[in-house]
């Protein structure tokens, strides 16, 4: 039999893998974060027909050296390559969709072991963990209880599912601290002042409503001075809580202040609470007073409506109660070579002995791309060249089967000659 007929049906077969791999492509053009594949051919090993010869010598009658004779037996797929270019982002409306935006996947957890992902179409189960559309439970590093925030360093050992309980609740907090800021009048007569009611949280988050009372010292006593007072009803004095001194420099700029807090017990049920006053930011200044509350901490209970991802995969819960606090943060893998991952199928990945090994940190460094909150990565299957590479590969496979039929007409002359 011929050599051409094994090498054209070698170039079938090649283009038939590569019409697979294009057809693969296109019906998943719309899929989320599906990276496309690209296959090269290369040549199988040739027939050598005569080895090449070296030159004899360099006089005139020497022969020279003769080149190799090779016949070559066909063609084989030479690698089947994953693209791992980024794909566009679609926005969506929904809370759990995330995206990456440069290198990077997500970490999930299939069959006891990581796999990873590009694809953040996110859900919520049952018990409040992140997982995927298959269940698999998305990792990241969680909260210290003990103080509400994220470790410093974030080891892949202290990685966990991420937990988001929509309608947990947060406890209540009585409030410690209030902060002042604006203005006090420095052209007041002495004895002026302002009342400024401010809601205070206990520690079963009930509110009650206080008075500062800001007064002008006489500057007969003290320049530059204002006395502060606290009480329940400014109009007994028997109701004051706590009082002190504010005083000012010559530029109207905060100096100082004597007395900064006081002690109030609202009842029996509740603790007693202790307040610090700061006024750092209040000046002394002509013009009118304005002085008010800046900053007053303390919340009554709540519980957690919604939550957002920023671009460092950080997840911030937002309560009824108008506060907010970390959850979490997703975690990302970044390989020294992704195209050497293996492929799972629906959109997973796992380490090869030629991807390297996972290097998990935070999104945003050590060339880990960013986070798009409600978003999704788009295919990156490119339609106008898929389209191109099928053209050419059709024509090369037709070609190779012309190959074929103009092999079996060789053949069949040759059989004609016995008659």
């Amino acid at each position: 039999m011929m050599r051409s007929l094994f090498s054209a049906v070698s170039g079938l077969r090649t283009h038939q893998t590569r019409m697979d791999v294009i057809g693969n492509n296109v019906a998943n053009v719309n899929t989320p974060g599906f990276k496309s594949s690209r296959v090269t051919f290369q040549e199988v090993f040739s027939q050598t027909l005569r080895g090449a010869g070296s030159p004899s010598g360099t006089d005139l009658s020497a022969r020279g050296g003769t080149n190799p004779m090779q016949v070559g037996l066909g063609v084989t797929v030479g690698s089947i390559d994953i693209n791992h270019t980024s794909g566009n982002l679609q926005p969506t409306s929904r809370m759990t969709d995330v995206a990456i935006e440069g290198k990077g996947f997500f970490i999930v957890m299939e069959g006891g072991q990581r796999a990873y992902t590009r694809v953040g179409a996110f859900n919520i189960d049952g018990d409040g963990v992140l997982v995927d559309p298959e269940g698999r439970k998305v990792l990241g590093w969680l909260v210290d209880p003990a103080t509400g925030q994220l470790p410093v360093q974030r080891p892949e050992n202290l990685l966990q599912p991420i937990r988001i309980a929509l309608g947990s609740n947060m406890e209540a907090k009585a409030t410690e601290n209030v902060s002042w800021y604006r203005n006090l009048n420095a052209q007041a007569d002495a004895g002026f002042y302002q009342d400024v009611p401010f809601t205070v949280y206990d520690s079963q988050g009930g509110t009650h409503t206080l008075v500062m009372r800001l007064t002008k010292v006489d500057p007969a006593d003290e320049t530059n001075a204002w006395d502060w007072a606290v009480y329940l009803d400014p109009n007994d004095p028997s109701t004051r809580l706590g009082d002190g001194r504010i005083t000012f420099d010559l530029e109207g700029k905060y100096s100082g202040v004597t007395g900064n807090s006081f002690t109030y017990n609202p009842s029996d049920s509740v603790a007693s609470m202790t307040i610090t006053l700061d006024f750092s930011k209040v000046t002394q200044v002509a013009g009118p007073t304005t002085v008010d509350t800046d900053l007053i901490d303390g919340h009554p209970t709540g519980t957690l409506e919604s939550f957002t991802f920023d671009s460092r995969g950080i997840i911030t819960g937002f309560y009824s109660n108008g506060q907010t606090r970390i959850l979490g943060q997703i975690a990302l893998a970044n390989f020294p070579n992704p195209a050497g991952l293996q492929a799972l199928g629906k959109n997973l990945y796992v380490e090869s002995n030629n991807s390297g090994r996972a290097d998990i940190g935070e999104a945003g460094t050590a060339g880990r791309g960013t986070i798009a909150p409600s978003s999704l990565e788009m295919s990156n299957v490119d339609l106008s060249e898929e389209f191109t590479q099928m053209i050419i590969t059709q024509r090369g496979f037709q070609a190779n089967s012309r190959i074929i039929t103009v092999s079996d007409e060789l053949l069949h002359e040759l059989v004609n000659l016995k008659r």
